[in-house]
């Protein structure tokens, strides 16, 4: 069982129902506090509404662990589920409906009240950043950080590895972070000194990472589709993919290929986007950049573009551009968001992860 990461700093605070997400599972903290507030439905409670055990436990071994699921998938899916009929599947996805508190329509009102109560914004470590942001990382999207190397990207990744399991009241998401690595750069050692720095024990910070490595595209899509298992049973508030696709430009070469490189990204973003809301998680990808090859290049101050094309543009939920400033300066901007307006935040590199700059 993960150990709590202890903060000397804080009190019997920390051991608020949020917080003791770090050291239980799922289950156990839902027996402890009643009153805590779901995250998702899990499957089992279609057996309440007479779906036979026996169904149910077909459905999770077809990757459905949550009645949200069941709602987010295409009957088409859920007949390639073996043991499934499509009468089966009717009745469950009827079934998932009645389980499912917000599914259909409902008041502006009602889904801003809906935000405000389940949305978490975790700490990147530079409260410049987190001004710019709102807050903090947002839980129930997806967010590319895109830009040339040193920049931080994977630096900011494992920053968010140790703030997201402080508690809500310090700025974290008091939930476990699945990493999934495609570069080979996740480091334990950089998450001890960054937990040095808030105050958290390493090891137990350590034992709540969860962390594979992807070496193609199809294994990277495989952990995509399984973190879901790990998810329904303990509580998560990050998944990060570091990065979303530098499988895939080693896989598909040359423009005859696009199509399928780009048909295989859509799939990710969109599994990537369907488990954020599933499990109210944060999403954060990291995605490389290319020089633009067209003439206008010249005329441009920064001339390199992220990957991935319209489709990675219409996927992501919030973009962020990272660049180089002057000296350990390094600057982030917002390039695309459905509530933030453009700006942007300087930051740089320490031992101690992200944190502001200081000129």
């Amino acid at each position: 069982m993960p150990r709590v990461p202890q903060h000397p700093g804080l009190a019997s605070h920390w051991w608020t129902p949020y917080a003791v997400a770090c050291c239980f599972t799922r289950e156990q903290q839902q027996e402890t506090v009643a009153e805590e507030i779901e995250d998702f439905q899990p499957i089992d409670k279609l057996q309440q509404l007479g779906i036979n055990a026996g169904d149910i436990k077909k459905a999770k071994e077809g990757g459905v662990h949550t009645c949200e699921c069941f709602l987010m998938r295409t009957k088409k899916s859920l007949a390639e589920i073996k043991g499934l009929s499509d009468a089966k599947i009717e009745k469950m996805v009827e079934a998932a409906r009645k389980c499912v508190p917000n599914y259909g329509w409902q008041t502006g009102s009602s889904v801003e009240k809906q935000r405000a109560r389940e949305i978490v914004r975790i700490n990147f470590g530079a409260q410049q950043i987190n001004d710019l942001l709102g807050g903090g990382l947002e839980s129930k999207a997806i967010t590319e950080i895109f830009g040339e190397y040193r920049t931080g990207k994977t630096q900011l990744c494992h920053t968010l590895c140790v703030t997201t399991q402080m508690p809500l009241e310090s700025g974290g998401g008091a939930g476990k972070v699945a990493y999934i690595d495609t570069e080979g750069t996740f480091r334990p050692e950089r998450i001890h000194s960054i937990a040095a720095r808030f105050g958290l024990d390493a090891e137990a910070v350590l034992d709540n990472v969860c962390h594979a490595r992807a070496y193609t595209h199809e294994q990277q899509m495989e952990l995509i589709q399984s973190v879901a298992a790990m998810m329904a049973e303990d509580p998560f508030k990050l998944l990060i993919v570091d990065s979303i696709t530098a499988n895939l430009r080693v896989d598909f070469s040359g423009r005859g290929e696009l199509a399928e490189r780009q048909q295989r990204l859509g799939q990710m973003m969109s599994r990537l986007r369907k488990i954020s809301e599933e499990f109210n998680v944060a999403v954060l990808v990291t995605n490389q950049v290319m020089s633009d090859p067209s003439g206008g290049a010249m005329f441009v101050v920064d001339p390199k573009k992220p990957l991935g094309g319209h489709v990675m543009a219409h996927a992501s939920t919030i973009r962020l551009s990272l660049r180089k400033g002057k000296g350990e300066q390094r600057v982030m901007k917002v390039v695309d968001s459905p509530n933030l307006p453009e700006g942007e935040a300087s930051y740089q590199i320490s031992s101690e992860g992200i944190v502001d700059y200081k000129d």
